[in-house]
C-alpha cells in the first residue's frame, strides 16, 4: 500500500491541475471555438437574404470578420426583433449584431463592445405630406419596431408609434395611409429606395440636435466580460486594417464607421 501512495498523490495532483486548466479556459460562447451570432436577416443592408436566400449584409460580414479575429468560426441564429434580446437573455446565442443601438437602459443590463457604426435618424412621409420636419410628428401615428430606438424616439417627439415588425412593412403602412410616417435610421432607406425608385415615399434627415447619433454595437450578456474584451480587440484591428472602412462602403456607399 505503502508503494501506491506515491502514484495516487500524483494522479490527484493531475487531475486537480485538469480541472483548473479547463476551468482556466473555460469559454464563454455556447460551443468553444464558435461565435453564435443572433440577428433578425430581414433589414437590409445589416442583414438580409439575397435573391439566391443567401444571408448576406454589413452585419453578416462584419460578424464573420470578428470571429476570424478571435480565432473563432461564425454561426447566425436568426429571430425577429420581438424576440432578439429574448434570446440573448436565454443563451441562445453569444451576441447581437443586428444594428442594436448603444443607451442608458440596455447599458445597465447588458454589455456593449467598441461601436462599428454612427447613424443617424430620417424621418420618413409620403410626398407632399404636411409634415416637413421632426416636430410636425407630435401627436401623428409613425410605424416603428417595438423596443426600438426608432420607438423611444418618436415617444419624445410626442408621436404615437404604431408597431411594425420590419422596414418593409413600415413603407406599406405609410403608403397606405395607415399611419403618417417613420423614424428610421439612413442607410436602411437608401437600401430600400434603390430598388423603389417610383416610390411616392420621401425622407429627410433629422438633426441631431433633435435626435443624437446613435452608436451601433455588439451586446451582449453582463457576464461576457472575456468576450466583450476580445471583441473589442478584434473590432479596433478590424478599423485599424481598413476592413471596417471597405465593408461600410460597399453595402452603405459611404463610410459610416467613423464617430
Amino acid at each position: 500500500m505503502k508503494k501506491r501512495w506515491p502514484l495516487l498523490l500524483l494522479t490527484g495532483v493531475a487531475a486537480l491541475a485538469l480541472t483548473v486548466t479547463a476551468c482556466g479556459k473555460q469559454s464563454e460562447t455556447k460551443k468553444p471555438g464558435t461565435l453564435t451570432v443572433g440577428m433578425e436577416g430581414t433589414y437590409a443592408p445589416y442583414s438580409y437574404k439575397d435573391k439566391n436566400g443567401k444571408l448576406t449584409g454589413f452585419e453578416v460580414d462584419l460578424a464573420k470578420d470578428v470571429a476570424k479575429k478571435m480565432g473563432m468560426k461564425v454561426q447566425y441564429k436568426l429571430t425577429g426583433w420581438d424576440s432578439l434580446i429574448q434570446g440573448l437573455n436565454s443563451n441562445s446565442y453569444d451576441v447581437i449584431f443586428d444594428n442594436m443601438a448603444i443607451n442608458p437602459s440596455r447599458k445597465k443590463q447588458y454589455r456593449f463592445a467598441t461601436p462599428y457604426i454612427y447613424s443617424k435618424s430620417i424621418m420618413i412621409t409620403k410626398k407632399g405630406s404636411p409634415i416637413k420636419n421632426a416636430q410636425d410628428f407630435k401627436g401623428k401615428k409613425v410605424a416603428e419596431g417595438t423596443g426600438t430606438d426608432n420607438w423611444d424616439n418618436a415617444e419624445k417627439l410626442h408621436a404615437k408609434p404604431v408597431s411594425s415588425p420590419e422596414f418593409n412593412t413600415s413603407m406599406q403602412m405609410i403608403d397606405q395611409g395607415r399611419v403618417s410616417g417613420a423614424i428610421y435610421d439612413q442607410p436602411a432607406w437608401q437600401t430600400w429606395y434603390a430598388s423603389h425608385k417610383d416610390t411616392d415615399l420621401q425622407a429627410k434627415l433629422i438633426p441631431t440636435n433633435i435626435i443624437p447619433q446613435g452608436e451601433i454595437a455588439p451586446m451582449m450578456n453582463k457576464k461576457s466580460a472575456k468576450l466583450n474584451k476580445q471583441m473589442d480587440k478584434a473590432l479596433n484591428e478590424l478599423r485599424k486594417d481598413g476592413t471596417l472602412k471597405r465593408l461600410s462602403m460597399k453595402y452603405f456607399g459611404e463610410n459610416i464607421t467613423d464617430k
